[in-house]
This record gives C-alpha cells, structure tokens and sequence, in this order.
C-alpha cells in the first residue's frame, strides 16, 4: 500500500494535533508500561479493523507513532478509501514495547474517529451514488479536528463545503435579519467584492427573491421535498442549489431526487459512531 502522505492534508496542522494529543495523554509518562515491561522489549504486532469500515487516517496513526519513536516501524496494509471487512489487517506494526504502547491509544483514537466518518459517509454517498447530486459536509465538527474530519469526508465520497468562514459566503438567516432583508445582504456582499453568494432560503418567497436579486447558489433549509421541486423549478438552473436540514440515511434520496444539485450533511461530522480498531501482539522479543 502507498506510505505517500495525502494530498490536500497539511502536515504541519496534524503535527500540531497530535503532538497536543501526546501532552493529553501521555503527560510525564507512561507508569504502567515502564513499571510491568523490561526496557529492551521489542513488539510485533498488528493493527486490525474489528468492523467492516472504510479507512481514514492510516497516513496519520503512522505519523503518530513516527513522531513519537524513529525506531518504530508502521507498515500498511491498507489505503485510506479503502471499504474493508471486520478482521482485516490495517498495518503491520513493531519496536519498542514501551514506546509502542505509550503511543497506542493517540493513533487508535484518531483512526478510529476519522474512520467512523469516512464510514458513515459512504453509506450517504452509497444513497445517492446513481443520483446527479453532489454529497457535502458542514462546519460542524470538533473543534480543532476540522481538516480532519473534512479529510475523512472526503475519502468516504463527499465533497468538502466550506473549510472555515473565510473559505465561502453563505448568507444565513441571522445576516438576512440584520442587513434587512435578502436583496440588501446579497447587494452589500458584492459591494464587497465577495464572489460566490449562497444564500439560505427558508420559503419559495424567499427563493424568488435571492435568484432574483443575483444569489450565485441556493439553500433550501429544512423544505419538504414537494416545496423542494418547486424551488428547482423557480430556479430553473440558474445557480446550483443545496438542501439542507432533516437530512438523514431515510430522507436523503427522496430529497436529493428533487433535483438539487447538491446535499449537505451535518451528521456526516457531529454523529458519526467511532469504529472499532485494535492493536494486538504478533510476538516479542527481549534484545
């Protein structure tokens, strides 16, 4: 399997994260694995998926243990994307017991993490993999794990929305209420020079009205699919549109058969259950 690192995955932002991770979980030491296993210890292990799940984060748990240990020796045995069946090798794993077992659960607890959103967001895609509609996340992750969390979006089949406030406009209802109205917020957004104007719609009025006005791209908020079709259809493809709001594994072909261009998804980052991955001893050694 390719040990490259990830394209569109800064280094330096998951350094700064799991070098955090250590002062949280390591503190001044491990106590317990200093006190019951002899210092020369060596470890040979494997590092398996104990769920059928889709793979996020192998790059990253290899970079925990490099990080922490040079004398650590992490090989996968899978590709982040990757949809594999419960019991299957993720990465073969040796060195130093002590240092291994230090390092363990920081490496666990992200893969596990970001697996379970890559895992739960191919069972979105999976919905409307037959569908001419683009699936999205949000901003509601963790904070801090957010290139994370959008980078096992990713490998789980979604697109990436915004990144952070500066990475989009998206004109919500708090700004409609406060600039006066939706033709005022789009009109001081492009005073601005901003580009790109989504605006959040909650009514067909309101749909209207933000087309009408130049809106570059269309929220549907929280609509039931039959409002939705008259939405697109007032639209008529003059920007892409977005649904959003109420959107779960039950709801989310019905809507995305619509005709929106795009779906997005919150749970895809602030719902999704952990996977279950272990790291078990192969064999040791006393040098």
């Amino acid at each position: 399997m390719s040990r490259k690192w990830p394209d569109k995955l800064d280094q330096k932002i998951v350094d700064n994260i799991i070098n955090t991770a250590f002062e949280e979980d390591i503190g001044k030491g491990d106590l317990t694995s200093a006190a019951v296993i002899p210092p020369k210890t060596y470890f040979t292990g494997i590092m398996s998926a104990r769920d059928e799940m889709v793979c996020a984060g192998l790059p990253i748990a290899g970079r925990v243990f490099e990080l922490y240990s040079k004398k650590i020796t992490w090989t996968p045995r899978a590709s982040d994307g990757d949809k594999v069946a419960a019991g299957s090798t993720l990465a073969n794993i040796e060195g130093p017991a002590i240092d291994l077992l230090t390092a363990e659960r920081t490496a666990i607890n992200i893969l596990q993490h970001l697996s379970g959103i890559a895992t739960l967001t191919r069972r979105y895609a999976d919905q409307i993999s037959d569908l001419n509609t683009i699936l999205l996340d949000t901003r509601k992750t963790i904070p801090v794990y957010r290139h994370l969390a959008k980078y096992a979006t990713r490998m789980g089949g979604a697109t990436n929305h915004r990144m952070s406030l500066d990475d989009g406009v998206l004109i919500k209802d708090n700004h409609i209420a406060i600039s006066g109205g939706i033709k005022e917020a789009i009109q001081q957004a492009k005073a601005h020079g901003l580009e790109n104007v989504e605006v959040e719609c909650d009514t067909l009025e309101q749909v209207k009205e933000a087309i009408d006005a130049g809106a570059d791209m269309i929220l549907f908020d929280n609509m039931s699919p039959e409002i939705m079709k008259e939405c697109v259809a007032i639209v008529n493809g003059r920007a892409p549109t977005e649904a959003s709001g109420d959107i779960n594994l039950e709801t989310i072909r019905e809507k995305a058969k619509t005709g929106v261009t795009h779906v997005s998804v919150g749970r895809l980052t602030h719902s999704a259950p952990a996977v279950n991955i272990g790291l078990d001893w192969i064999a040791r050694s006393d040098n």
